[in-house]
């Protein structure tokens, strides 16, 4: 070995040991393996927001309802978000542990108010990788059928259904296996997503220009007004959202009180480039707008009426390798949730959910619970659109409790010291922000309309929850009042009653006593 081997070597192990140190001073061992850089924590977030997955789940659902000129949502969900990204940013250089929202929460509210909003994310998550593996058989099924699989019916509820289970169970394994081979999975598929929607974006645009840039003024006949507009929100909303992904995965990260943050920001904004040149190209390739209104094209038919069989057969191989990527990231950050949750003792089982694999040092029964929970919602399975109205939901309900923390915690003259990331005189004004805009998106989602919270009567008979009286309630709240209820239940007869682990911070400021006692920490029970 060279002498500049040995030198980087150094500066590696002695970067370890001082994150692990750092970690040490929030009362955490250092368990999970900590393997990732700076370009690995975004691609990790990149991949949770995924612009093609999203763009490919609920793309129709825009078309239908504005015309070309729903790409007018995409920056404004992007500045929302961003707004948020920055409030998050700082918090995490502050807090670099595995868990986001909850941890922020355990450290600036009371016990019970961190629980029920780490209960309400942690399912926002399991939601969520729900609905982007429901979304993978959308451009998976389309490319087998280019292959010759004709038997394969993209249209057909089942095969999706198989398609998605399936993928359920291999990132679930890949997800044992280790952070490592995560993230080299993750990292090579991110190169390829950038490139590969950016590339074909600019060949549709150039090649195939069937609607020109006026496209965004076309609004297909329907009305442009702020109810249509804010119904043709929902695809930008569910698409970017996940950015704190570098954030939950700080224990993993190396320099995680820079390194997050930065991949937090970089992440929002790779999303809105990437993801906007290709809803542009998209909508300008479209052959005949009326036709791909009539029949709610989404880009897999979009790309196989421009291109041959054999080049939109490659392309949708391409974008179905970037989606499973974000399954893979998706269920690693909410395991990693699980995990966080456990360690603190809050969780039911918490002991087994909380063990770390000596081997491949991943929580195991953390990686096969949320998988086995995360299938739930495909024994009564009726397409993707419906798991992402209650996973985009549940994901806003958590940032928004989690913004109004850190804005009493800023109130009370958080942060006093200082961290790599920082806000300054501007955290006020941003928290706030963030919150307004996060609240007004709350009220969208939850506002009862059949494109974006339809009731089960309205789903045309694919959704029945066998009751009478739920099918008249629209999906989004029994969802949330439900995952509620349930959070309630369980927190009210057994949860208030464990004995949750202390909150140790290492600076003044961080600690709040409301939040938890000191001492050392309990063990994980059931």
């Amino acid at each position: 070995m060279s002498t500049g081997d040995t030198s980087t070597g150094t500066q590696v192990s002695a970067g370890h040991e001082r994150d692990a140190a750092d970690l040490a001073r929030f009362g955490y061992k250092q368990e999970l393996k900590r393997g990732l850089g700076l370009f690995s924590s975004f691609a990790v977030a990149f991949s949770y927001i995924s612009p093609s997955t999203g763009i490919f789940t609920l793309f129709a659902l825009g078309l239908t309802t504005l015309g070309g000129v729903f790409i007018w949502t995409w920056p404004v969900v992007a500045l929302g978000q961003f707004i948020i990204a920055l409030n998050f940013a700082e918090i995490s250089s502050h807090y670099p542990v595995a868990g986001s929202v909850f941890q922020w929460t355990k450290y600036l509210a009371s016990r019970s108010y961190s629980w029920m909003t780490g209960w309400i994310y942690l399912f926002a998550g399991i939601i969520t990788v729900a609905a982007v593996v429901a979304t993978l058989p959308l451009a998976l099924i389309p490319a087998l059928n280019g292959l010759g699989w004709h038997s394969l019916n993209a249209a057909s509820l089942h095969t999706q259904l198989v398609v998605a289970l399936i993928t359920l169970v291999v990132i679930t394994i890949l997800n044992i296996y280790g952070v490592r081979l995560v993230a080299l999975i993750n990292n090579t598929g991110v190169v390829f997503e950038i490139l590969g929607m950016f590339v074909f974006a600019l060949i549709l645009m150039a090649f195939h220009n069937h609607q020109g840039f006026k496209v965004v003024t076309n609004s297909a006949g329907f009305h442009v007004g702020p109810n249509s507009f804010l119904a043709a929100m929902f695809m930008s909303l569910f698409v970017i959202y996940g950015f704190d992904t570098a954030s939950t995965l700080a224990e993993e990260t190396r320099d995680p009180r820079r390194n997050a943050p930065k991949a937090v920001l970089f992440s929002v904004i790779g999303a809105f480039v990437i993801g906007g040149v290709f809803l542009l190209g998209t909508l300008i390739a479209i052959p005949n707008m009326g036709a791909a209104v009539k029949g709610a094209f989404g880009p897999a038919a979009i790309i196989e009426a421009n291109f041959s069989t054999g080049f939109a057969t490659l392309y949708l191989f391409v974008v179905s390798a970037a989606i499973f990527v974000c399954c893979l990231s998706i269920l690693a950050a909410t395991i990693r949730l699980c995990f966080g949750m456990a360690r603190d003792n809050q969780l039911p089982f918490s002991r087994p959910l909380a063990k770390v694999s000596p081997s491949l040092h991943t929580p195991v029964w953390s990686c096969i619970v949320v998988a086995l929970i995360s299938a739930i919602p495909f024994i009564k399975y009726a397409g993707v659109g419906i798991i992402a109205i209650a996973a985009t939901g549940m994901i806003y309900t958590s940032y928004f409790l989690g913004n109004l923390v850190i804005l009493r915690a800023r109130a009370r003259g958080w942060p006093k010291t200082t961290a790599p990331f920082r806000l300054g005189r501007w955290g006020m004004l941003v928290n706030i922000v963030g919150l307004l805009y996060g609240g007004a998106m709350l009220v969208n989602f939850a506002w009862p309309r059949v494109a974006s919270n339809p009731e089960p009567n309205q789903t045309g008979g694919l959704l029945s929850l066998g009751l009478g009286f739920l099918n008249k309630i629209p999906i989004l709240w029994t969802v949330v009042v439900v995952i509620a209820l349930i959070g309630a239940i369980y927190y009210v007869l057994v949860g208030r009653t464990k004995a949750f682990a202390p909150v140790t911070a290492p600076d003044p400021d961080d600690e709040i006593p409301a939040a938890g006692g000191q001492g050392a920490a309990p063990q994980p029970g059931g």
